[in-house]
């Protein structure tokens, strides 16, 4: 289990030199909050970390998920349902697209996490691994707002694997990757591609020679790169001469 040290080894240098108790993270019910959950319980102790499971109108074997993490790792968890707060803000707002309604949920979950993280004076760790960041299927200012990455450096296969070896619950290992973002919604219908064609071809784009891959695979990828550049940087700013 050498990687799974070395990440936890991580998080707690990157924790200690911010100076602050300990983490703060969202428990969707999936393989990527399942595997950062534990390393965060192997890095500072299960007694520092806190698991926040928030429901928005969801499927509720996605919380008995979040609970089964959090009582796998012997973390404390709590459910706070996010449901009438996301009513009562899509009431409030004007008509929006689709995606402005879905984008509202990840981010009233930030907001959640950021405000257990301020009380406690802890940090919030995000659960984002490199096939979502890379290829931008995350939300800005909603899971993409975090203070660190563990599993950012490693493509979904890679998660799947670290998951296995520290001992996350089968049932989380095996069920579709979704965001809950919808009734029935998977990450794989959504992007419109499976994680093994996402992974093949960005470590084929990392490594430089992407002539194994399918030429509209490769512009497909290619394009959900460029497209979502501006979630990967702080926001330009502009200088005066």
């Amino acid at each position: 289990m050498a990687l799974a040290e070395d990440i936890a080894n991580w998080i707690a240098a990157q924790v200690r030199s911010a100076g602050v108790n300990g983490a703060v993270i969202g428990l969707s019910g999936g393989i990527d909050s399942a595997v950062v959950s534990g390393l965060c319980a192997r890095a500072l102790g299960a007694d520092q970390v806190l698991g926040i499971i928030m429901p928005i109108n969801s499927n509720p074997a996605d919380t008995a998920h979040g609970e089964e993490t959090g009582r796998a790792w012997g973390i404390e968890h709590r459910v706070v349902d996010l449901s009438s707060a996301y009513d009562a803000l899509t009431e409030a707002l004007p008509p929006g697209s689709d995606l402005a309604y879905a984008n509202i949920k990840p981010r009233l979950r930030m907001i959640t996490l950021y405000h257990h993280a301020n009380t406690l004076g802890r940090m919030v760790i995000g659960t984002g691994n490199r096939s979502e960041l890379m290829a931008g299927y995350y939300t800005k200012y909603g899971d993409g707002g975090t203070d660190l990455l563990p599993i950012a450096g490693l493509y979904k296969w890679q998660v799947r694997e670290l998951a296995r070896e520290i001992g996350v619950p089968q049932a989380i290992i095996d069920k579709p990757p979704s965001a809950g973002l919808w009734q029935g919604q998977t990450d794989e219908q959504e992007m419109g591609i499976t994680y093994a064609d996402l992974d093949r071809t960005l470590a084929a784009v990392d490594a430089g020679d992407t002539s194994s891959i399918e030429q509209p695979l490769l512009e497909r990828v290619q394009r959900m790169i460029q497209v979502s550049e501006h979630k990967r940087h702080m926001p330009p700013i502009y200088k005066p001469e």
